[in-house]
């Protein structure tokens, strides 16, 4: 019996259909794509494992109420170099901050400009909190260009940046910037009898509810410093930082930590980007991402920061080229400090465009657990956590 050629032609796309089906659900699923490879051995990020808080004594939110006294509150302060313009910025990532942790502990926010704040900030700012707020100016001598300086070599040194891509190469108030942030901010008169800090920047967020005095966890647990994002650098903004620094080793061999303590490895490795390493001369180029840190700035105040900065600074690179605090803050924390004192939060979900720490926890809301990035997928070449949990671990 012959069908009729409608009904053949039916039965046959379906033949097809069915086949074509078959082969999508028996074929091999495409490998993940490297960039998005966390490892070497890997393929997910630790961030999608259940994040709990710190191991160890942890300070609650009893008896922290902003107008006590008596509180258990340590000398610590959330810390912001911002400008009058930032000003809706900076409203946006003390509320993410207040709502997810300092409402509970009411620790002092301190803002510094170069300029004096307006009226407008520091109303906008003050209704955020029941903490205190501090406004304090910058010294001119903290924020200028020092003398020893060449402008003209600073121009055109700025062209060549511009010219190669480097991201504000060419504008010299973030050079400014980077070389407050690196050795100049502890030595403000309204941070002498401070000694722990979060920095905050404007227009980041946090996602995560901290039920813990993440300060006293630091004094507590003898940290030095705390991160959530660990990347790789532009080398072309670095090329002689690692050189003089090597140079100031090998001058000051008193200051380093043995190398079966520091991190000394995470920054030199050379396996996992070698032209990153190349290109900076012998540097990974691997740092904490300095927009977020909690810090003890007992370490910057040691003389072996103090004297490591200074022989920077007369080197002339942070106008030169463009070292930022990040990786000079990392590189000192590398080679001078016990690895074992430098802490992962983990537990903190935060964001600043366009990177991420996403902990998988009942705690966060508003970030997608283990992502890392929400931009296009080279970037999650720049995550420089493997290094980290490589050569020191999770600690």
């Amino acid at each position: 019996m012959m069908f009729p050629k409608p009904v053949r032609a039916l039965a046959l796309a379906s033949t097809v259909l069915i086949i074509f089906l078959m082969f999508q659900l028996l074929k091999r699923p495409p490998p993940v794509k490297e960039s998005r490879i966390i490892y070497p051995d890997m393929r997910t990020d630790p961030n999608l494992e259940e994040t709990h808080e710190p191991e160890g004594k942890l300070w609650r939110a009893d008896d922290y109420a902003a107008d006590n006294p008596n509180s258990p509150r340590i000398n610590a302060t959330i810390l912001s170099l911002v400008r009058n313009e930032e000003v809706n910025g900076m409203v946006q990532s003390m509320r993410d901050l207040e709502r997810t942790w300092n409402h509970k502990f009411n620790y002092p926010w301190t803002f510094f400009n170069d300029v004096p704040f307006t009226e407008d900030f520091k109303i906008k700012t003050r209704a955020q909190t029941n903490a205190p707020c501090y406004y304090e100016l910058i010294p001119k001598e903290h924020w200028a260009v020092p003398n020893w300086i060449n402008h003209d070599l600073v121009r055109e040194s700025g062209k060549m940046l511009a010219k190669e891509g480097t991201q504000y190469g060419n504008m010299i108030s973030y050079h400014q910037m980077c070389r407050w942030n690196s050795g100049k901010f502890y030595h403000h008169p309204a941070l002498k009898d401070v000694r722990y800090y979060w920095r905050v920047e404007p227009k980041v967020h946090f996602f995560c509810d901290v039920d813990y005095d993440v300060f006293r966890y630091m004094q507590d647990h003898n940290k030095t410093y705390g991160f959530t994002i660990n990347l790789y650098d532009d080398p072309k903004s670095i090329p002689t930082l690692w050189p003089e620094t090597m140079r100031f080793a090998e001058a000051h061999p008193e200051y380093l930590k043995n190398d079966t303590d520091n991190a000394r490895a995470w920054l030199e490795d050379k396996q996992r980007r070698p032209e990153h390493n190349k290109n900076a001369n012998g540097y990974s180029t691997c740092h904490f991402w300095s927009n977020f840190e909690i810090a003890d700035m007992e370490f910057w105040r040691s003389q072996a920061y103090e004297d490591y900065f200074n022989h920077l600074d007369r080197a002339g690179g942070f106008f030169y080229e463009r070292w930022g605090d990040a990786p000079v803050h990392s590189i000192a924390l590398g080679l001078f400090e016990d690895a074992s004192k430098i802490h992962w939060f983990r537990d903190i979900g935060y964001q600043h465009i366009p990177y991420f720490n996403c902990p998988n926890s009942p705690k966060c809301t508003g970030c997608r657990k283990g992502l890392f990035t929400d931009g296009e997928d080279f970037l999650y070449k720049e995550d420089c956590r493997p290094n980290w949990f490589k050569y020191v671990g999770m600690g």
